[in-house]
Order: C-alpha cells, then structure tokens, then sequence
C-alpha cells in the first residue's frame, strides 16, 4: 500500500523535543504518529486521557483573581523564593 503524506503545524520546539525523545526511543516521529494513529483506530478514542487543566479552570481563575485582588490592596505576606529542583 503506498504512504501518505501528512501535514501539521506544530511548536518548532516541540517538534525538536518529540524528535529528540522519539530518538532515545528507536523511534522516528513518523513511527510515533503511525503508532498513535493506529491505537486511535484500534480503540476508537484517543488512546490516552485528555483532561483539562485544572489551572484554566472556573474556580482556579476566580481564587486568583481575589488573591491578586488582595495583594493589590496590601494584604498577603511576603515570602522569600524558594527554587525546587
């Protein structure tokens, strides 16, 4: 059966590290699209959860807005940066 072609638009960046993770894997990211599409088939769904994030979400966006809200009235405590590695 002949190939054929499929066209996105993707994050260059986001290509590069698929690219670069699919390399460790032994894989090209064509392989890993086929192995996507063929699991899509198979199980008729998206072979993984799609989820909100919860960051986006109603209540998240209206607790920050009250929190920025207060902070901007001079509320809140000030806290030193902690970097987590």
């Amino acid at each position: 059966m002949k190939a054929s072609t499929l066209t996105m638009r993707v994050d260059p960046v986001l290509k590069a590290q698929a690219e670069e993770l699919c390399a460790e894997m032994g894989l090209t990211l064509s392989t890993a699209y086929t192995i996507f599409l063929k699991a899509m088939v198979r199980t008729r769904s998206i072979p993984f959860p799609v989820t909100a994030d919860p960051f986006w979400s109603e209540k998240n966006q209206k607790y920050l807005a009250e929190s920025i809200a207060e902070l901007e009235a001079g509320g809140g405590e000030e806290h030193e940066l902690v970097e987590v590695e």
